[in-house]
């Protein structure tokens, strides 16, 4: 399946962006005030974190609904520690609760369904590929 995600500028001179993905238009991303941004919107990398804490709570709220689990709901709290990142390293430590959920084997079953979600598997597994182009104009 693809999937096209537009990003424009969204003021001339600023860093804020604008994101449109299947008429979803009030999705912005900007960088901290520290690296020269607004600080209006989330960064790049706490999409990316999100990313994951979102897919792995949908994953195992899926599962526990299969199995009629009595899930009322999930907290995720994502850690990043990025201090590494310029070595090659970018670590992201996951710490979810299954509201509702009282015994340890449904609990400790809940966690590993999570490590299957996609976005866990894309971001340990998976071979990217990216490629980028500039054009003259925008295309449709």
């Amino acid at each position: 399946m693809k999937q096209t995600i537009e990003i424009v500028s969204e003021r001339n001179g600023a860093l804020r962006q604008r994101v449109r993905i299947q008429g979803f238009e009030d999705l912005h991303v900007d960088v901290p005030k520290a690296f020269g941004g607004e600080g209006s919107a989330p960064d790049p990398h706490d999409y990316f974190d999100l990313s994951l804490g979102a897919c792995k709570a949908i994953t195992a709220q899926m599962y526990a609904q299969r199995k009629q689990w009595p899930l009322e709901g999930i907290s995720v709290r994502v850690n990043r520690d990025d201090s590494e990142e310029r070595k090659g390293t970018y670590r992201l430590e996951v710490v979810m609760t299954f509201h509702g959920i009282v015994d340890a084997v449904q609990r400790d079953r809940l966690e590993e369904i999570s490590h299957k979600c996609p976005i866990h598997r894309l971001m340990t597994s998976a071979t990217v590929e990216v490629t980028t182009r500039a054009t003259d104009v925008a295309e449709a």
